[in-house]
């Protein structure tokens, strides 16, 4: 790296957005390297959105997405000589995802004429791996969960575990232009260079969990990421976009976000304590934080694993019949029985396997849970038909055999028959197979290394 600095100077991390693909603006960049940026880091990953991204090892960002931020991210870094960390590629942090973004890197690089040193580092696990540590007593539960077993490790489609920072400093230490890494956790890539610069380590671990949504922790989140800048026992969070503000407000706020306690945060290696932090307005764009503490412990990674499950089909309708939205949840209850009704009758044996849901979206369908009584009837509904069946074949069929009794079911038997609004034809839509989290656990470890592999392209020895 061409920035020269000693320990005791403040360590100074970029983070663009709070997700690759999400986009990043040239201007914010700049402004960040000019500000006196080591690193860019941020993440692309997450299970917010369920564990299909996982259970298929495929990316939610789309292609377009992850080339147009990795252009700007790439062509900025490499002008500047500073390294640029990803974490958890491609969504889920699957092998397949680092090596998705990684292809997608080297096409940039060779648009740009620039030849980084890529270190791509893969956290994906194996059932057997795992089996075998189970058996010796290395894999722990976290709650609600319980022991692990043999048969829910094999069930996975893929397995991950949470990297912490030390391969992504390791990987610097090799010489690395480009960080690209599997699963890890939101904090970890972000306090990878403070840490390894010799920051102070509770300093680091809080500024990077501060800044880990780029910038979720600034009064506009929409208006860009944030800048990192950790000293010893100090770090300021600053925005990127000079319009925006990061008040103590907004920046204290940010340990609510994803923790079940909002003053400890369990790492790889340690837990962090800001029971005792003091935020403070150092300019009005400006905070700083102090009080942050340390408290090492067994290293351990945590693991997530998905596997696949049945199939399902959705149908959707729009209703504004008056006499049904008055009698919504009786209309709810005759239909689903009705159109249970209907699958048996038709499909007798192959039947004996299978679930029919309503969700009534504009009365229920968000939260399911009964609406008290007395509740004024919406203007309009839309309701979501949903069939979960062993295959994709099956569930289909089924909402075919469903299809007139869902479109046209009266609330009440003797009535004309009602059409409600259909906004799709066909109406049938094959949703794909369903994914489950099945893994809530930890795997101990000799240190941060022992489960992730590095690989390496250097693009200056290519021809």
């Amino acid at each position: 790296m061409d920035r020269k600095d000693s320990a005791a100077e403040e360590i100074t991390v970029l983070v663009p957005s709070g997700m690759l693909g999400a986009g990043v603006t040239e201007a914010h960049v700049r402004y960040g390297i000019a500000r006196g940026a080591h690193a860019i880091a941020l993440d692309s990953g997450s299970t917010d959105s369920g564990p299909s991204y996982l259970g298929r090892a495929v990316s939610k960002m789309n292609r377009e997405s992850i080339r147009r931020d990795l252009e700007i991210l790439m062509a900025e870094a490499n002008a500047a000589g500073i390294p640029l960390l990803v974490g958890s590629c491609g969504t889920s942090g699957a092998d397949a995802g680092v090596d998705w973004t990684r292809d997608i890197a080297i096409e940039v690089a060779r648009e740009l004429t620039i030849t980084p040193k890529i270190a791509c580092l893969y956290s994906e696990q194996s059932a057997a791996d795992l089996v075998l540590r189970a058996s010796q007593g290395q894999i722990d539960a976290l709650p609600p969960l319980g022991p692990i077993t043999d048969e829910v490790l094999n069930s996975c489609a893929h397995i991950v575990a949470l990297m912490g920072p030390e391969p992504y400093v390791k990987a610097l230490q090799g010489g690395a232009n480009i960080i690209l890494g599997g699963r890890t956790t939101d904090t970890a890539v972000l306090a990878a260079v403070p840490l390894m610069k010799g920051a102070g380590i509770a300093a680091a671990w809080h500024a990077a969990k501060i800044a880990e949504c780029g910038g979720q922790c600034t009064e506009n989140p929409r208006r860009g990421g944030v800048l990192m800048k950790v000293g010893k026992t100090a770090f300021t969070i600053e925005p990127l976009d000079q319009a925006n503000q990061c008040t103590p407000k907004s920046v204290s706020a940010h340990m609510l976000y994803e923790t079940a306690d909002p003053n400890l945060l369990t790492e790889p290696g340690g837990m962090l304590d800001v029971s005792a932090a003091v935020y403070s307005a150092q300019t009005e764009r400006i905070t700083r934080v102090t009080g942050a503490s340390w408290n090492p412990m067994p290293y351990t990674m945590k693991l997530e694993g998905a596997r696949g499950g049945p199939f399902q089909a959705i149908m959707l309708i729009g209703i504004e019949d008056p006499e049904v939205l008055a009698h919504l949840d009786e209309f709810h209850d005759r239909m689903r029985s009705a159109l249970i009704d209907r699958i048996k009758s038709s499909f007798g044996k192959e039947a004996s396997d299978f679930d029919v849901s309503l969700r009534i979206y504009g009365w229920n369908g968000v939260s399911g849970r009964s609406v008290p009584l007395g509740s004024a009837p919406p203007r309009e509904v839309g309701v979501l038909f949903v069939v979960t069946a062993p295959t994709q074949d099956l569930a289909d069929r089924m909402a075919k055999a469903c299809n007139p009794w869902f479109f046209h079911f009266p609330l009440r038997s003797g009535i004309e028959l009602p059409s409600y609004a259909f906004p799709f034809t066909p109406a049938e839509i094959a949703r794909g197979r369903v994914y489950e989290f099945v893994l809530n656990h930890v795997v101990h470890t000799t240190d941060g290394h022992e489960l992730v592999r590095t690989r390496w392209t250097d693009l200056s020895r290519r021809e």
